[in-house]
């Protein structure tokens, strides 16, 4: 059964500009969402990252990190992970591979990805996502990639009873608002042990044990993939012009549940807002919740620049550049973090004024060094060293 089931448009010169553009413009700018709320984890050690005693441009700060990027950052990822494997998929289709070797192909791909995952949790940082999306992808290549249309649709029912729980979750947090007793403590922020570790060697025996727990609490977000695959099989990126609405109307929706279901942990994280200590914890699980609403919400409107962009300049097309390697671009995040955050090498962290603001600043000269270097590989035609590690062991060496 051929998964490509979008109706085809003509194929003229601006329509192959939007099918290489959209998904890789939405992957290079994700990794932007990824470093702010990584970066702020590590300079804090937990998980949110959150500065419990915010003052003055720190409270704003931490309103926007919670309202636009912790929990916000990962299901663009997932996303584009669902989206990704599709795309895979329907190339190695178009080569002839039979679907047989389409499915030996992403299983060996997802199966190498975890083992990227173990080595990045060991070797860097305990927040890896690679060893659970390879998980995550191998059960979607078993049992949902060649599924029918009206199967696939049952991705799309799942979302919209995750809108009911978080409407259900928000009434409940503004109950516990109105009528909760007036007390007032600080939202839940998780430890993180190997982030706070003295040395190397303490943190990665930390990572040990934390990896395959995080790895455990994102397996259940294949439903944020799946709606991935939804969307690659409609080719909802490659030719965004033909679906103009749905992306208006994700964009529009999915960020609109994100910030509002956002909205009460941002405003005590910002210290604006009093809650009880049952509140607090029920409100950083709307803000979960309502953070996987971001995902579609964020590709969306990188579908719809993406759009615009008759003939791409050089911002965007290094944007994209990056997104082309994103696995690189993720990695040598880590790899900053840890030479320049970590406690045991610079904390840079803590050495100038507001650690928020000097972690975002941090996180976004990190982004801005992977898109030149992006650009750099791409004028030159060479690919991110890791796609080229992944490639080499999915495919085998070159003949």
């Amino acid at each position: 059964m051929s998964i490509d089931t979008a109706p085809r448009t003509p194929r003229g010169p601006v329509r192959r500009a939007e099918r290489a553009l959209a998904p890789d413009l939405a992957r290079g700018a994700m990794l932007l969402i990824i470093a702010l709320a990584n970066a702020a984890g590590v300079v804090f050690a937990g998980e949110p990252g959150l500065d419990a005693t915010p003052e003055g441009a720190e409270r704003g700060l931490n309103l926007l990190l919670f309202e636009l990027v912790h929990a916000r950052g990962y299901p663009v990822f997932a996303v584009m992970f669902g989206y990704g494997l599709v795309q895979l998929a329907r190339r190695q289709d178009a080569s002839g591979a039979t679907p047989k070797q389409v499915r030996s192909v992403l299983l060996r791909r997802n199966l190498w990805l975890v083992v990227f995952g173990f080595a990045h949790a060991t070797l860097l940082y305990y927040g890896d996502f690679l060893g659970a999306y390879g998980i995550v992808g191998i059960v979607m290549t078993l049992v949902l990639l060649r599924r029918g249309d009206r199967f696939h649709r049952i991705a799309l029912v799942l979302w919209a009873l995750s809108a009911v729980e978080i409407l259900v979750i928000g009434a409940v947090v503004t109950s516990g608002l109105l009528g909760g007793s007036g007390g007032s403590v600080p939202l839940p922020s998780g430890h993180v042990d190997s982030l706070a570790a003295p040395g190397y060697l303490a943190s990665m025996l930390a990572r040990l044990g934390e990896w395959p727990v995080h790895t455990l609490t994102v397996l259940p977000f294949i439903i944020i993939t799946w709606l991935g695959m939804w969307a690659a099989r409609r080719r909802v990126l490659e030719e965004p012009a033909r679906h103009r609405s749905l992306l208006t109307w994700t964009a529009v929706l999915g960020l609109g549940v994100a910030i509002a279901g956002g909205l009460p942990a941002a405003l005590v994280s910002a210290g604006w807002l009093n809650a009880d200590e049952s509140t607090a914890s029920l409100m950083l699980v709307l803000h979960g919740g309502s953070g996987m609403f971001a995902g579609p919400g964020y590709v969306a409107v990188f579908g719809l620049i993406a759009m615009r962009v008759t003939r791409p300049g050089p911002v965007v097309g290094a944007l994209s550049a990056l997104g082309r390697r994103s696995l690189s671009g993720y990695l040598f995040q880590s790899v900053a973090w840890l030479v320049l955050l970590a406690p045991f090498t610079l904390a840079l962290g803590h050495r100038f004024g507001s650690p928020t603001a000097t972690g975002l600043i941090i996180a976004v000269a990190v982004w801005l060094a992977a898109v030149l270097i992006a650009h750099l590989l791409d004028k030159r035609g060479q690919a991110g060293p890791a796609e080229i590690v992944l490639r080499r062991l999915t495919y085998g060496p070159r003949t």
